[in-house]
């Protein structure tokens, strides 16, 4: 098969996916190899960065998809009238925790956190950022959280090895001036109390 035959398959194939498309995916539709979907990907990937594209192929939640390109967020907004998706700091504190240490219980969630955290992972269920993986073989068999493939995309991570790590959100806050300010509404949080 030519190299322009398959670059047109693999991008009309994550063009229409509403999910991100993996390389296993795209290997089994195009019967395809690996490495030569790896430089058909990267082709594509180099051929949407110039400025005159208001797309870009990025790699999220272990695939491939076209997504809006920054500077071009506000037309698509415009189009589709859609508010964007606005999170409180509670909500942010509590996808965090559970982003770092799933499988994560309420009660841990509510131990870092200091506060009842029940409304809160409700509205994250709604959301689909986060999901029941099972439950805790614990007294009482408490459910275990933790985040979806909506999470991923939503904020742009390939997988959860692409999260920063604690110490590094502690050097950015500090770069801003903010060392004082807590992490967390319960300022007694250490790296170990995030780490699964």
């Amino acid at each position: 098969m030519q190299l322009e035959t398959l670059q047109a398959m693999v991008e009309a194939l994550i063009f229409v996916s509403p999910r991100a498309v993996s390389l296993k995916q795209l290997s089994e539709v195009t019967g395809a190899s690996q490495p030569e979907l790896n430089a058909v990907l990267e082709k594509l990937k180099q051929a949407y960065q110039p400025g005159h594209h208001g797309i870009s192929l990025e790699f999220v939640d272990g695939g491939y998809q076209f997504r809006t390109k920054l500077d071009q967020s506000q037309w698509v907004k415009k189009l589709y009238e859609a508010k964007p998706t606005k999170m409180t700091r509670s909500q942010m504190e509590t996808l965090a925790i559970i982003a770092y240490k799933q499988p994560v219980t309420r009660i841990d969630v509510d131990a870092i956190r200091g506060v009842d955290s029940s409304h809160l992972l409700r509205m994250l269920l709604d959301r689909k950022m986060i999901r029941i993986l099972g439950v805790k073989e614990a007294p009482g068999r408490p459910l275990l959280y933790g985040t979806t493939h909506d999470f991923l995309e939503f904020f742009g991570l390939g997988d959860l090895s692409q999260l920063p790590s604690l110490e590094s959100l502690k050097e950015l806050r500090a770069a801003q001036g903010k060392e004082t300010m807590p992490l967390f509404e319960k300022d007694i949080i250490e790296e170990k109390d995030l780490s699964p």
